[in-house]
């Protein structure tokens, strides 16, 4: 096999086709690897073209099935299109006219690609009882999928966007859409599980679902981009998946809306350099966690602004909600880290319970709905006395992560944007300054201090990057522009070489951490370009209760 000399890759521009370039000293050979758009079924097909650019290189395949976690070996038969391989349910086919050779439970092949050359692959997935599908040109896929992408970003809204930024933004908007579940409209945090928070340590978590808690800020990642659509199908999946008794509401769902979620560990898997356990499901679906309800209530709150498809069922389900949270807001919880430890009044909790209550106020004020509002005006004020009483330190000058503690969590930085204090109260630039202070390393912002709060899990992490965009948005919301804009370009300087964010940074190594490419991220991403480029964006939305941007491109064959 001809040994690379220079390895580098790519994707294409404007689109999730990836491109991977080998030099070596015999000559140039590049990989397009992609997933072809099927609008009419449900095929699941991963398609490979070795190409050759220049010399004659040496190259080897090697293929390593294993299924239900890694720990099921499949039975793999010879065909006359390459091969076949069934573990119980599960089946996949490689489509190839390559030599194939089986040793040691892989497949391997062995071939040259001269100048010229194109050396398909297809693999494809299907239930083991269906029959296999085949792709039968995969050139012409090729080149539909790239035309489908291309035509997907020009329904976005980027013309106020400098061109610097353009890039990365639409990187983070593509790879958003690829966290969709297109039956459902679900949007899953990460498509990994297990990859560590810190390496060799226990923080290694199953992000495979889709979190409440993202909602909000996903609704105006994407409107404000200009993709309602997209928009519209998470709003839809929201009401879907939080349907039925408000005290069972959770903090997080499967791709379809599946409550069951249950943790075990993986023993046969070594995890991620060596970093274990290895997690399947998430117990943190059973946790009470306060803030899912401001969330969600401002989520479609800002959907009926945006003038999505109105549905009554929507504002009968706040209310009932809202009947729950009246004294529910006061119970402890896990608040929006998920803390494993003992629950607590968790101040950011607390705040996202006053926007439930102000959110569903504004709608009755703007719209006319009807509703018990004399009753939330009071709840209001009682929950913010609460927090402007018990979840503030004179003498930090700060709000503080829960009551009767004294450390700092970064979703304070929210309190602006939220609304919940004037920007130029200044208590909110007392907290900004303390984040400064007590969590701002190496120019990124930590979450919390994993030395101060016993979150029950021990051990540290890194940078969480979600929280360094809001931090810049807090920026924004205060007149410092510069700083804000230096901080995004920081945060554009630490995505890999194909523009993809994990969830945290590790300050030391410089290298990311967690679970990856991670929604949360790129979301903080898009909203903070929309922000710096624009006078009324989503942090002033939010903190104005706005309307999210309308702006969008009506065509009859939009992806």
């Amino acid at each position: 096999m001809g040994e690379a000399v220079q390895t580098s890759r790519r994707y294409l521009p404007d689109t999730a086709i990836l491109e991977t370039r080998f030099e070596t000293a015999a000559g140039v050979v590049t990989l397009t690897d992609f997933m072809p758009i099927n609008k009419h079924d449900r095929a699941l097909d991963l398609i490979r073209i070795v190409t050759g650019v220049s010399g004659a290189v040496e190259m080897e395949m090697e293929l390593a099935l294993r299924f239900e976690n890694g720990q099921a070996v499949p039975w793999v038969r010879r065909k006359d299109y390459g091969l076949s391989a069934i573990a119980g349910p599960h089946a996949v086919e490689l489509h190839t006219d390559l030599p194939l050779e089986g040793r040691d439970l892989k497949t391997r092949a062995r071939f040259t690609v001269n100048t010229g050359d194109n050396v398909p692959l297809t693999m494809s997935y299907h239930s083991s009882n269906e029959q296999p599908h085949f792709v039968a040109d995969r050139r012409d896929a090729l080149d539909r999928t790239a035309i489908w992408w291309h035509e997907w970003v020009k329904h976005g809204s980027f013309e106020d966007m400098p061109d610097i930024w353009r890039e990365p933004v639409v990187r983070s908007l593509i790879t958003l859409k690829m966290l969709i579940y297109a039956p459902t409209g679900g949007i899953v945090a990460a498509p990994t599980t297990s990859l560590p928070e810190a390496i060799g340590g226990t923080r290694n978590w199953d992000y495979r679902y889709c979190w409440l808690r993202d909602s909000a800020l996903t609704l105006y990642a994407l409107l404000n981009s200009g993709y309602r659509k997209e928009a519209e199908d998470w709003r839809q999946w929201l009401l879907r998946a939080v349907a039925g008794s408000p005290d069972q509401l959770q903090i997080m769902c499967g791709i379809a809306g599946e409550r069951w979620l249950p943790e075990f560990e993986v023993p046969w898997l070594t995890g991620y350099e060596g970093s274990s356990p290895v997690r399947i499901g998430n117990d943190a679906s059973g946790q009470m966690q306060i803030d899912v309800y401001g969330e969600l209530i401002e989520t479609l709150h800002a959907a009926r602004d945006a003038e999505l498809q109105p549905q009554e069922e929507a504002w009968r389900l706040q209310k009932v909600l809202l009947d729950h949270l009246e004294t529910a807001w006061r119970l402890p919880d896990r608040g929006i880290w998920e803390v494993r430890g003992a629950p607590r009044p968790f101040t950011h909790s607390r705040m996202m319970a006053w926007v439930a209550l102000d959110r569903a106020i504004t709608s009755t004020e703007r719209y006319g709905l009807k509703g018990p509002v004399t009753k939330w005006r009071h709840v209001r004020q009682q929950v913010h006395g609460d927090i402007c009483t018990n979840g503030f330190d004179a003498k930090k000058n700060s709000f503080v992560q829960y009551y009767g503690g004294d450390t700092l969590d970064a979703s304070l930085l929210l309190m602006p944007q939220l609304g919940f204090l004037p920007v130029d109260d200044p208590r909110i630039g007392g907290t900004i300054d303390a984040v400064e202070r007590e969590l701002l390393q190496g120019g990124l912002v930590k979450r919390y201090s994993t030395g101060e709060t016993d979150d029950g899990v021990g051990g540290g992490e890194g940078a969480f990057l979600a929280c360094s965009f809001w931090l810049a948005d807090a920026y924004v919301l205060t007149g410092r522009e510069q700083d804000a804009r230096n901080l995004f370009n920081s945060l554009l300087g630490i995505r890999n070489d194909l523009g993809l964010l994990a969830e945290e940074y590790d300050i030391v190594s410089g290298r990311l951490l967690g679970n990856f490419p991670q929604a949360f991220s790129h979301i903080g991403l898009i909203n903070t370009a929309h922000n710096l480029v624009t006078a009324g964006g989503p942090a002033r939305q939010r903190a104005e209760k706005i309307a999210p941007s309308k702006s969008y491109k009506v065509s009859p064959d939009r992806p």
